[in-house]
């Protein structure tokens, strides 16, 4: 199909003349003199091929082919008004889409609030919301499948992403209740050595397990898995059935379930991070309005 080479001012002009009818209204209406607007439609006609008013002693009429063409101008002014109105809102972060990877836990935590309070500031963005473990957010980002991780434990040596810490908390014991640990409000982490463990594989969260262990053993025992599980919900429900115990990040508290107990531990030397993660040269503008809404400002946005 050949493309044609309509000027926008060209058809700007030949609509408001279709709509007043008259050459000196119409040239008040566009803010210029009378003779440039004759020569604008003048060229439009001999780019169609064909008249598209009818000049008559004091009246001014569509042809046919004015006709004809009247409705197409004017769907071609109005998506270009659309598109440029859309652009300027794309630009700007108002609207647009935004994928965000997040690990399941950090639904007890940040996630909620920060939905939320982005939400009612960004009501036309539409957020794209993945579930998923530190490693696979971080392959991602590199991917650019996601825009934003947020995510447990991010490594210190990724100089294409972006990390800002949001959260830091203590571990915790998680136990069956019927452990008899369960009884104490504090538990020493050697007490935990002659229990079988219930742990993240090391491949979803390097850091965060490599932490889990170096408590284990600089209380002196190295920690024997009886169980892996991917998710922290599904750790603590394995605690529950007594596979286990394990050491947790502190907000798995608000897992409810009756048959486990969370006691503080001593010592408590880790604490682990929550941090957002964007890669840097990502030029999506509803990044940094995200890490506005956590508090956070990327020091090297591009």
């Amino acid at each position: 199909m050949e493309r044609p080479e309509l000027p926008l001012p060209q058809l700007h002009v030949f609509v408001v003349l279709a709509e007043e009818l008259h050459f000196g209204h119409a040239a008040t209406r566009l803010g210029i003199a009378q003779p440039p607007l004759s020569q604008q439609i003048r060229r439009l006609e001999d780019k169609v091929g064909h008249a598209l008013f009818s000049r008559e002693p004091g009246r001014v009429t569509l042809t046919p082919a004015g006709r004809e063409l009247l409705p197409a101008a004017r769907q071609a002014l109005t998506s270009l008004a659309d598109g440029l109105a859309a652009a300027r809102e794309v630009g700007s972060g108002k609207i647009g889409r935004l994928r965000i990877g997040f690990a399941a836990s950090l639904a007890l935590t940040v996630l909620p609030g920060l939905l939320r309070t982005f939400r009612k500031r960004f009501p036309a963005v539409h957020l794209d919301i993945q579930e998923m473990t530190t490693t696979p957010q971080l392959a991602a980002l590199h991917d650019k499948t996601i825009d934003v991780g947020l995510l447990r434990e991010p490594p210190t040596d990724d100089p294409e992403l972006g990390f800002e810490t949001v959260l830091t908390e203590p571990f915790v014991a998680v136990l069956p209740s019927t452990h008899p640990l369960a009884a104490r409000r504090t538990v020493r982490v050697e007490q935990l050595a002659d229990s079988p463990f219930v742990l993240l594989p090391r491949a979803v969260g390097p850091q965060l397990h490599d932490q889990i262990t170096s408590l284990c053993t600089t209380a002196g025992f190295t920690p024997q898995v009886a169980q892996h599980a991917v998710e922290w919900q599904t750790v603590c429900a394995l605690v529950e059935t007594g596979l286990g115990v394990s050491l947790a990040p502190e907000s798995t508290r608000r897992i409810r379930l009756k048959g486990v107990a969370f006691r503080k531990i001593e010592p408590n030397t880790a604490h682990p991070k929550v941090a957002v993660a964007w890669r840097r040269n990502n030029p999506n503008p509803l990044i940094a309005r995200l890490l506005a809404t956590l508090g956070q400002d990327p020091p090297d946005r591009p």
